[in-house]
């Protein structure tokens, strides 16, 4: 039966950016009593479960961009010779098993996967991408969840939000003392999971000299600049050197 193995030989060209998304985590997280709109504790650990993938797995992608329950990962060199099937159940699985220790929760955790061809220029651009995404997420889950602690049903929460605008989102948040433009970066931002190029002071002992030693160090960052900024295109090109 071998034969019937058709989507075996399909197999990606790097570089890919491989996108994982949660499961059905509203109803998982809320059973399992996190904030919403938003919870430090499940954010800490979708960064976690991120870098240990970064970091840890012989996966090893170059970085790993997170918002909410989505993570987006760069493979400049892909395992698995690229194929397709093992790259969208290889990864998953390593995150929500990562997620699921990260957590120290008995619920089971999935994600679904999607590969995306890209060419090393497109790459800025995904991220202003998913950075947008990340700040209209953000102005979404406060006014609907807001909506909701006032006594508003889900599904009439969700068809008023799908009317506003974000400029009335604001104000609606603003008349109850929140600035949607003053809450914590990662929240508005996403968090970036990088290779950041460090020079330490080390040691020769054949020479009997100091000597400066370059390496790169898995920095996680929960306020990056504005992606579509000059300031956040400058960090860009030096993150992703």
């Amino acid at each position: 039966m071998k034969r019937k193995e058709i989507f075996s030989a399909i197999r990606a060209a790097p570089p890919v950016i491989v996108r994982l998304d949660g499961r059905n985590f509203k109803e998982s997280l809320s059973r399992l009593g996190f904030a919403k709109p938003y919870d430090l504790r499940f954010q800490q650990g979708m960064v976690a479960a991120a870098r240990m993938l970064v970091e840890q797995s012989s996966l090893a992608p170059e970085w790993a961009f997170t918002f909410s329950d989505e993570v987006s990962l760069l493979f400049k060199k892909l395992p698995f010779d690229g194929r397709l099937e093992k790259l969208d159940s290889v990864i998953p699985s390593y995150m929500a098993s990562a997620l699921t220790i990260a957590l120290k929760v008995e619920t089971p955790l999935a994600f679904d996967s999607r590969v995306i061809p890209v060419h090393p220029e497109e790459i800025p651009e995904y991220l202003a991408g998913r950075q947008a995404e990340t700040w209209r997420n953000h102005m979404q889950s406060y006014g609907f969840y807001t909506l909701v602690s006032e006594g508003m049903g889900e599904k009439e929460a969700a068809a008023k939000m799908k009317g506003m605008k974000f400029e009335d989102i604001h104000e609606l948040m603003w008349q109850r003392g929140v600035n949607l433009n003053e809450t914590p970066g990662w929240q508005r931002k996403g968090v970036f999971i990088y290779r950041k190029k460090t020079t330490r002071e080390g040691y020769n002992p054949l020479k009997g000299e100091k000597v400066s030693v370059e390496r790169r160090e898995v920095v996680e960052d929960w306020d990056p600049s504005l992606f579509t900024s000059d300031e956040g295109k400058a960090y860009l090109k030096q993150a992703l050197g």
